[in-house]
């Protein structure tokens, strides 16, 4: 029988928690419903945590970042989400520099990485998802077709946040027909698109309203051209390149739904001792006590898959397993977190004040993007147990 590998789970980094909490405090729940209120992007936020350098972790030293390990890249962004506040309007700084850090060349480093450490330009933009091709990113019909120095790009995004917030733009392209490969993951390539200077050039930024503020947006391109020095990697592989990044996403997302998760429990059991009806506590009740009880153990368990996950990645070993299964449990536990707490506080669970239901509202998201929980289980079912391709 051969031996699983074995991996430490890494430093709980007890300094960094506390760090982010300071920073965290300034920023209390009617920040947060005031952003919500206004569909407003939490620049003073933004800038907080920019500064106090926790958006460069995962950028290595020589490029200006702090070269830290996912690990605690995820308790940031966990830190984050458990002191009441909203990582998913930053999180994408720092993982999709990712595809340029692994891929991109040393000039497109140079050129871009210590900015976006220490924060002067903002990577937050990720343009993969299409209206027609959803989930089935090989069928995107995006096109770049090459002309001289420079590719054209026509097409629509959907789903894309960040994209009127953001200095630059990852964007994953048909650069090849898909009847012309000979899978239909190849023909597809990654450029970084500078969107400072592509506005008003063919490209269209249109705002999505959402149930979440998540700066949503849709973006058409019309005749764009984007420098061919700008082209990650090599032509036709950016399928590769990003799923290389997504194992990384799937983990700090699921990190920031355990923060959320926890957030939530602290909440409903806090409730729960506070509120008196009929002379007693409400939660020493058992049907109010047990679901809050479930969720924080369901919390403590998805929180070691993270863990595990992470210390995969970071010991350069396959998670793609570990990575999905962990974003999976991370996003139910979350959710039961955010029902337990929305039962117990009753009415005023919808009331704005508590800050329940937007907590609420955000944490659902996480059973939908950037993965659904179905491909998940398609994943888990096809390639870990072995059963027939479902899809």
């Amino acid at each position: 029988m051969t031996d699983l590998p074995t991996v430490p789970l890494g430093d709980d980094y007890p300094e960094l928690r506390e760090s982010v909490r300071r920073a965290c405090a300034k920023f209390p729940g009617a920040y947060w419903r005031e952003m919500d209120e206004r569909t407003a992007y939490p620049t003073e936020f933004i800038a907080e945590i920019t500064e106090a350098g926790f958006l460069g972790a995962l950028i290595p030293e020589e490029y200006g970042g702090a070269g830290l390990p996912l690990r605690a890249a995820a308790v940031i962004l966990e830190e984050i989400n458990r002191a009441g506040c909203t990582a998913i309007q930053c999180h994408a700084q720092m993982y999709i520099m990712g595809t340029l850090l692994r891929h991109g060349n040393e000039e497109q480093k140079q050129r871009y990485l210590p900015g976006i450490a220490t924060g002067e330009l903002r990577l937050q933009a990720f343009a993969v998802t299409e209206p027609v091709a959803g989930s089935d990113t090989t069928k995107l019909r995006t096109k770049a077709v090459r002309d001289g120095d420079s590719y054209v790009i026509s097409g629509e995004k959907v789903f894309t946040s960040r994209a009127l917030h953001s200095d630059l733009m990852l964007l994953l392209a048909r650069t090849t027909p898909v009847d012309q490969v000979k899978r239909k993951s190849d023909g597809l390539s990654v450029f970084l698109v500078d969107l400072r200077e592509a506005k008003g050039k063919g490209i269209d930024i249109k705002p999505l309203k959402t149930m979440t503020n998540h700066n949503t947006t849709q973006v058409f391109f019309d005749g764009l051209r984007v420098p061919a020095e700008n082209l990650i990697g090599e032509e036709g592989r950016g399928f590769r390149y990003i799923l290389d990044g997504m194992n990384a996403e799937r983990i700090l997302i699921g990190a920031e739904a355990i923060g959320d998760g926890r957030w939530m429990v602290q909440k409903a059991s806090d409730y729960a001792k506070e509120r008196v009806v009929f002379d007693r506590p409400i939660g020493q009740n058992q049907g109010v006590q047990f679901p809050i009880a479930r969720a924080h153990a369901e919390l403590e368990a998805a929180d070691m898959m993270v863990r595990r996950a992470a210390a995969l990645f970071d010991a350069g070993l396959d998670c793609g397993a570990d990575a999905n299964m962990a974003k999976l449990l991370a996003s139910e536990a979350a959710w039961k977190a955010a029902e337990a707490a929305m039962q117990t506080h009753g009415g005023f669970g919808y009331a704005t004040e508590f800050d329940i239901e937007r907590k609420w509202r955000e944490i659902r998201v996480y059973q939908t993007a950037p993965i659904s929980t179905n491909l998940i289980l398609a994943f888990v079912g096809q390639h870990v147990l072995g059963m027939p391709r479902s899809y």
